[in-house]
């Protein structure tokens, strides 16, 4: 069902945890459906410095989160913005068709995490 590299990074994700302090926090998914990810960003100025990610759910979910936290680190905010749940799947080798819904609920968890940081901002 899964290629070599959605293995691969599923069986050694990067950035797997959270962050204590995180700048911004996205969750997206729902328990009814079984996958939920929960992203965690550190900004320092405009730049994602650090991301984390706490993920329930299947073999893609893990590796589409960590990928997702991997391409985000380094990039400033819109730059992370632009970073698309096709860029994660081309990453990987592909997903099945069924599976291609994990990498959109990492694109969203990054947006979330990002509107999270935004909004905290706003408040200060």
């Amino acid at each position: 069902m899964y290629n070599d590299k959605v293995l691969k990074v599923f069986q050694n994700p990067s950035n797997s945890g959270e962050i204590p302090d995180a700048d911004g926090v996205g969750t997206i998914g729902n328990a009814s459906c079984g996958d939920i990810m929960k992203i965690y960003l550190k900004i320092s100025g405009d730049r994602i410095v650090d991301a984390k990610f706490k993920t329930f759910g299947c073999a893609a979910a893990i590796a589409t989160a960590s990928v997702a936290t991997d391409m985000v680190i380094g990039k400033t905010i819109d730059e992370a913005l632009k970073i698309k749940n096709a860029d994660v799947v081309e990453f990987l080798g592909g997903l099945p068709p069924q599976k291609i819904h994990c990498s959109v609920l990492a694109e969203e968890a990054i947006h979330a995490a990002i509107d999270d940081y935004r909004s905290r901002q706003n408040k200060q």
